[in-house]
């Protein structure tokens, strides 16, 4: 599933009507769901956060600023909070299936097309800034909406989309791409919030003031003072006292986890407690996390105690929350706490049912769902069966040298073993977009034309999910194969099975692909993928045969 985040910072606070005005445009927007509206009465502000599929996000970031253009009015705005324009900022956060790439792309699209259709000038900062010195969002703002005007002037703040004119009534809007903010508090075992500010210095990137051994400030020569780094990037930190549960608490901000993970920061605290004579009886999220945040720190964790970190994701997030105790304080529920339960599939969909009511489903008189989510389904479990005979490898006496090659395989299988749960209901979906194209109407020469092509992006669409299958049964082979070759002896006929369902994911995702193409006219498209389809076929089932004789003959020596 792909999703993305947007954290649009409007400069209203206090007038409801127009805060809800914004938010409907948000909310209104099919395939995204507004998880926060936060105003602030002093700042005269309103952070709105919202997730979705990434057209839906970009859709709806650009009606929620058309909306603020129209109903804010910067020339009566006052408040505490640095702001340039009507809509001050608006950053795309990845969030899962997308990359920082794909948002910068996205930033960048929507700055022209607010600047194009709503006359905003529009910088870019942050991962979509076009220069260095425009990457900090306070350096754009300096000056704020007041300044704006004759900062536009400067040849040397002339606008990313749009040109040089101010707009007074809107201002400019700032648009970007940033990763997730993961605000965390690490519980400690006091009241004392020099304590724990000790350590926030400690782990902060931004470290403290060297002192000399008299406890002055030192300075360089210059007269500036002198900081010492703290150990982590991306990391803010403070030292805190509240008062409702009664310790003190490391308040953090992760600006990037994925270059300092939580459990780095986490472990850490731990010794640095200890060596004050504290000790972390827990901690603390503050709003969502990604979910891979904590499928990292469940693997850390696993691997620490010995274990395979290639378990399923709810295992995984469920190490996470005992190791880091993320229910000290207050319990922690995965389904309110991670962002992707957010935005979950529809109830109906085929990987969410059971066994009995798929199967149920196969067999009624519908073409849906059919063989390509039967192939895909044998797809997920062979990469099941996989990741089940490494994880029973990994701590097995005998077996010590193939652990580290296990883990890898039990990971890799989990994930392809999602993918591939993924691919049960795409298919289902492509051969339904197919069937809605080719209802759609004929009468005329223009709705012929329109319906043709729309029923060949539709049926290309439907090749390639079956297409992709067959791709990755490759790979599912070739990990059933390690499996079998330095997994667990006494789950040989498991590692064989994994290859079996991999070659029936193969042969099935080849059929299917093979009865769509010729529906489509596109000849060098449909010459093409047969003929990747018919190598990756044959490699297919050369190394399902290959596994087959190595687990006969294994078979054979008992």
């Amino acid at each position: 599933m792909k999703l993305v985040e947007c954290v649009p910072n409007f400069s209203e606070g206090r007038d409801k009507d127009k805060i809800q005005a914004i938010a409907h445009e948000i909310e209104s927007t099919p395939g995204v769901k507004l998880l926060d509206v936060d105003p602030g009465e002093s700042t005269n502000r309103t952070v709105m956060t919202f997730i979705g599929d990434p057209d839906a996000v970009r859709e709806a970031a650009f009606r929620a600023i058309r909306k603020a253009a129209e109903v804010i009015d910067m020339r009566q705005h006052k408040g505490a909070h640095s702001r340039i324009g009507a809509t001050d900022v608006c950053p795309f956060v990845p969030v899962s299936g997308v990359t920082m790439a794909d948002c910068v792309q996205w930033a960048r699209d929507l700055g022209r097309r607010v600047a194009d259709e709503l006359g905003i000038p529009v910088y870019f900062y942050e991962e979509a800034a076009t220069r260095p010195e425009r990457c900090n969002l306070a350096t754009i703002r300096s000056g704020e909406f007041e300044g704006l005007a004759d900062k536009l002037k400067d040849p040397e703040w002339a606008p990313d989309c749009g040109g040089p004119v101010f707009n007074s009534r809107s201002g400019a809007t700032v648009i970007g791409a940033r990763e997730f903010l993961i605000a965390y508090n690490i519980n400690l075992n006091t009241r004392d919030r020099k304590l724990a500010g000790e350590i926030a210095l400690n782990i902060r990137e931004s470290g403290r003031v060297q002192r000399d051994a008299d406890g002055e400030i030192v300075r360089d020569a210059a007269g500036n003072t002198i900081k010492l780094p703290g150990k982590f990037e991306h990391v803010k930190a403070v030292g805190w006292y509240i008062e409702d549960y009664g310790i003190a608490q490391i308040s953090i901000n992760f600006t990037n986890y994925k270059v300092t993970p939580i459990q780095a920061v986490f472990d850490e605290v731990v010794q640095q407690a200890l060596r004050l004579g504290l000790r972390v009886t827990g901690s603390e999220l503050v709003g969502l996390i990604p979910k891979e945040a904590l499928l990292s720190a469940g693997r850390h964790y696993l691997e620490k105690q010995g274990k395979s970190p290639g378990l399923p994701d709810d295992e995984l997030v469920r190490t996470a929350v005992l190791s880091l105790g993320l229910s000290d304080v207050v319990p922690f529920d995965p389904k309110k706490k991670i962002i992707e339960h957010q935005f979950e599939e529809p109830a109906n969909r085929l990987a969410g049912k059971s066994l009995r009511a798929f199967a149920d489903d196969l067999s009624m008189d519908t073409p849906t769902p059919g063989g390509g989510s039967v192939a895909a389904l044998c797809g997920a479990l062979s990469a099941g069966l996989t990741a089940m005979v490494a994880n029973l490898t990994v701590g097995k006496k005998g077996y010590e040298t193939s652990f580290k090659d296990m883990k890898r395989t039990a990971v890799r299988a989990q994930r392809l073993k999602d993918e591939y749960m993924g691919q049960v209901d795409r298919d289902t979906d492509a051969f339904n977009r197919v069937m809605d194209a080719g209802r759609l109407p004929k009468t005329t020469e223009d709705q012929k034309m329109e319906r043709d092509a729309a029923v060949e992006t539709a049926t290309k669409e439907a090749t390639l999910v079956p297409f992709q299958v067959l791709e990755g049964s490759v790979e599912l082979l070739k990990l059933a194969k390690k499996a079998a070759q330095k997994g667990n002896r006494n789950s040989m006929s498991d590692a064989g099975v994994a290859a079996l369902a991999a070659r029936t994911a193969a042969e099935g995702a080849y059929y299917n692909v093979r009865i769509n193409l010729p529906g489509i006219r596109d000849e060098a498209f449909r010459r093409g993928t047969k003929r990747k389809a018919v190598a990756l076929r044959r490699k297919a089932c050369r190394l399902a045969e290959e596994i087959d004789r190595f687990v006969e003959k294994e078979f054979n020596k008992r």
